[in-house]
């Protein structure tokens, strides 16, 4: 819903019904991920996507069947025929979209919902997608304090509310299925019409970005970051450098010195699985104490540092001198980034950025064109 947030707002406060489309699931090379949108406006309007064009024309005919009172309906789509006007996707996956009717009735928590979002405070949506015909479109919205409106079955709830709130600190969009009195966990996908399938949004605060040393790469860096979603902070210890003027693609600039600021903001849980660390200092006054608190840290998502192979080395070095475990050592990445032939401050970002992709999604870092097999992994049950 993110996507199309705005004038799904718009229309559910004046009190007007939206077919709302989401992608809830994908396999192989779908070209959009789980929780992607489109709306059918009152008027007929079409906003958003849910598959970059494949598939468009006939979720918009559900969306017209959903706003004349049609149930919520879970359709799947897979690859083209031969045909070239069947409804299909080109590129070889499949994807599971669920498309339902919203309107202050049917969704009356979408006020709260999208008033959390806007304020970057953590919430999921926990919808049932498949069931019984009275359970679909059931909603739960679960945030860190509390739950607002239910699934239909106070046992399912429990389990619901507990893996949702699991699911909304990884950060993460999903399927989940449960058996059909909602006693337990579905873990047989192939039985089918076996219980019910949830399908849970989650809504985090952006991950973070902290790029320690203001240099003109960090200025780029910080521009690639905040393009990739990411909430970034620069910090350097020296006031003269570490201005806002000078970056302006940065949320934030701070003056600390880096390592008690990387301290300070751990100690107050502003650090998690999802942040990441760039460290391009380059000066062991200043990365050698900060990575000394970022490799011992529990949960950091990336830490990277930048220099030459003889810089590594030293600070290899003078890691080990601290005391730091070659396991802890292992975590960093250094030197940073992928091997792109990158030179300018603009090019090294792209390299960098493309290192966090790759690591947090597990890719191989080659050309996809010299690696066999799906470009996409599955993200669908």
């Amino acid at each position: 819903m993110r996507d199309v947030m705005d004038p799904l707002m718009s229309w559910w406060a004046e009190g007007k019904a939206v077919a709302l489309a989401t992608v809830v699931a994908t396999h192989s090379s779908a070209p959009r991920r789980p929780g992607a949108s489109m709306l059918v406006g009152p008027g007929g309007e079409a906003v958003g996507s849910v598959s970059g064009g494949c598939v468009e024309s006939a979720v918009y005919e559900l969306g017209q069947e959903a706003l004349t009172g049609a149930r919520p309906v879970l359709q799947r789509y897979g690859v083209s025929d031969s045909d070239a006007f069947a409804v299909g996707l080109t590129c070889g996956g499949t994807l599971d979209v669920f498309v339902e009717r919203i309107d202050p009735e049917t969704f009356p928590q979408l006020g709260e919902v999208a008033e959390t979002v806007r304020a970057g405070r953590p919430v999921a949506v926990a919808t049932v997608i498949t069931g019984p015909p009275e359970r679909l479109g059931r909603r739960m919205v679960v945030l860190p304090d509390r739950v607002v409106g239910g699934t239909g079955s106070e046992r399912l709830d429990r389990l619901v509310r507990h893996d949702a709130r699991g699911l909304l600190d990884a950060g993460r969009s999903t399927v989940l299925r449960y058996s059909a009195d909602g006693a337990c966990r579905d873990g047989d996908p192939d039985v089918p019409g076996a219980g019910l399938r949830v399908f849970v949004e989650s809504f985090a605060p952006p991950p973070r970005m902290i790029v320690f040393g203001a240099i003109d790469f960090a200025a780029a860096l910080a521009r690639t970051g905040s393009l990739l979603g990411h909430r970034v902070t620069v910090c350097d210890a020296r006031p003269v450098f570490a201005t806002a003027a000078r970056f302006p693609g940065a949320d934030e600039v701070v003056v600390a010195w880096p390592h008690r600021y990387l301290r300070a903001e751990a100690e107050a849980g502003r650090i998690d699985a999802r942040t990441v660390l760039c460290v391009l200092t380059h000066d062991p006054k200043f990365d050698v104490p900060l990575l000394e608190v970022a490799l011992r840290l529990p949960d950091v998502g990336y830490i990277g540092a930048m220099g030459s192979r003889r810089t590594h080395q030293d600070r290899w070095n003078r890691l080990t001198d601290a005391g730091l475990a070659e396991a802890e050592l292992k975590r960093l990445c250094s030197p940073i980034g992928l091997d792109l032939g990158a030179r300018t401050p603009e090019e090294t970002a792209v390299s960098i950025a493309a290192e966090i992709i790759a690591m947090k999604g597990g890719g191989s870092g080659l050309r996809l064109a010299d690696r066999p097999g799906s470009i996409h992994p599955d993200s669908g049950p």
